[in-house]
């Protein structure tokens, strides 16, 4: 008897999208957070969801402009997949309650955001990952059906090794997870399994990324035998707030869709009409260079994003989270320029699935920033994350529901061994080594990339790796050394995927390759 008919991990839209339509079919769901519930990516996340609801707008236009910033490497189907179920998608979440922006004509206010043709940013102001949240969270609550499990760690997934009876099979039979308030480690099982586990942002010194960001469920896919891809595509956000107490919040996309002006502080130049034609509204990739590019040039902290002109009253309509948040800080938007500089933003590679959310482990699926889906190729167009999120955690629901009694059967798993290990008195040595990884990460794998920096940083990684795995080995795991074993597993993926493509694309910018050859392939490793 199982513990769960599935188990989740992650309580962020993908996670309880899956979870909802799970339980609305009747199946039993266990659904993991690593911290409190709502931790995650989504919550955090400003601008909106896109979806084709613009009158003269239409899906091949959404297709078109995601295939652009994917610079080619998108899987045509995939992303007409989920384009074509955004306005479900969005219909659904305002019956959960969202409440989504009315324009002045009583539908959906639109907003328009980098790479974009049209307007078709649903929003809830400028805070609209939170609305979402807050909406799945309470159904979630409500449900029967349902059992959220907040400050559960997971550590691996358990296959046929972990099994009471050994067995080769890689199939999925659930997970362990280490409870904070128990500080002990939990076997639990369940038919299937789905990571929705987020990004690795946190890899980098600098990130917009929440710090549970740790690439946890790409890692423990990795060591179960899953394929990784695309991971040299780490989406640097062009606009995070310089500050030095505030140190990973979001200035919103939206705020140059809506006319927000970048420009030199010392000059007051509009650098991005030199850079390209679209101004502030091209894709991200080319933002983040150019400011970056900026800084590098003129021996700058930071460049201006400059939204004042629109007028107070407009400002504080459409961005009253950001508004309000600075204000706390010292700037007021409505008359001041905003001070911002590059940071990680979005893991566009991970495991690997099929439009089912499938995985290479049977009984094993994913959803989210955790995978590779084919959508975003090697850049993510702006809005399309949380529509990735809603898209495929409700297939992978319905997958599963669909093909129940072909699942493998989940079998009892051994519990968790830690009689040959010890407390460790050296927390010290995990704070360091997660300081230096995030580092020379940010220093020599970040928007612009030599051969020689990726070296040096896959010199760095296997030794840290060595020291990580020993230390693992002889102490207890604690949260902490639980993610700092996940964040040495995607760093390394992150470098040997960058070494693995000699051209430059999308995201990938690199001075040793800098054109983008003709075909474009995707980088996949294997275990």
């Amino acid at each position: 008897m199982s513990d769960f008919d599935v188990l989740v991990v992650g309580t962020g839209a993908a996670g309880l999208t899956a979870a909802l339509a799970l339980a609305d079919q009747g199946k039993c769901v266990g659904v993991l957070a690593k911290g409190k519930l709502g931790g995650g990516a989504t919550e955090w996340a400003q601008g909106g969801i896109a979806a084709v609801l613009e009158e003269g707008d239409s899906f091949d236009n959404h297709v078109r402009d995601t295939m652009v910033a994917g610079a080619g490497l998108n899987d045509r189907e995939v992303v007409e997949m989920v384009v074509s179920r955004a306005p479900a998608a969005i219909a659904r979440l305002a019956e959960l309650g969202v409440p989504f922006n009315l324009g002045e004509d009583g539908d959906w206010h639109l907003t328009r955001e980098g790479g974009h043709s049209h307007r078709r940013i649903v929003h809830v102001h400028d805070a609209t990952g939170w609305a979402v949240s807050q909406a799945l969270e309470k159904a979630a609550v409500a449900h029967d059906n349902i059992r959220l499990l907040p400050d559960m760690v997971a550590i691996d997934l358990a296959t046929g090794r972990h099994a009471s009876e050994f067995s080769t099979s890689g199939a999925v039979r659930g997970l362990y997870a280490f409870n904070r308030h128990s500080q002990e480690v939990e076997a639990l099982t369940a038919r299937a399994t789905i990571l929705a586990a987020g990004g690795a942002g946190r890899s980098y010194l600098y990130s917009t990324a929440p710090r549970g960001a740790t690439g946890d469920g790409i890692a423990m896919a990795w060591r179960a035998g899953c394929r990784i891809s695309n991971m040299e595509f780490m989406q640097f956000h062009p606009t995070c707030l310089y500050n030095l107490e505030v140190k990973n919040f979001l200035i919103t996309e939206a705020v140059r869709g809506e006319g927000g002006i970048l420009r030199n502080p010392q000059t007051g130049e509009r650098f991005m009409k030199t850079v390209d034609e679209r101004l502030e509204l091209a894709p991200r990739d080319i933002v983040a260079r150019a400011i970056d590019a900026e800084i590098k040039r003129d021996g700058l902290d930071y460049v201006h994003l400059d939204i004042a002109h629109r007028g107070p009253e407009f400002v504080k309509a459409h961005f009253p989270t950001i508004h309000e948040k600075l204000l706390g800080l010292g700037i007021d938007i409505t008359t001041d320029p905003i001070p911002v500089v590059p940071a990680q933003h979005y893991t566009c590679g991970g495991v690997v699935i099929d439009r089912h959310g499938r995985t290479d482990a049977p009984g094993l699926y994913a959803a989210g920033e955790v995978t590779q889906s084919g959508l975003h190729g090697a850049n993510r167009l702006a809005s399309n994350s949380l529509l990735e999120c809603f898209v495929f955690g409700e297939a992978a629901a319905d997958h599963i529901v669909a093909n129940w009694d072909a699942l493998p059967e989940c079998g009892p798993i051994r519990e968790w061994d830690e009689s040959r290990v010890t407390d460790s008195d050296e927390e010290v040595v995990i704070q360091q080594v997660w300081g230096e990884i995030r580092r020379f990460m940010w220093n020599f794998v970040g928007i612009v990339r030599t051969t020689k920096r990726l070296e040096r940083a896959k010199n760095r990684i296997d030794l840290l790796r060595r020291e990580v795995n020993d230390y693992y080995a002889h102490f207890r795991v604690t949260p902490d050394l639980i993610e700092l074993r996940n964040l040495v597993e995607v760093s390394d993926l992150i470098i040997r995927s960058a070494l693995a493509r000699h051209e430059s694309r999308g995201l990938h910018f690199t001075l040793d390759y800098p054109e983008t050859r003709e075909e474009a392939v995707d980088t996949v490793l294997v275990p």
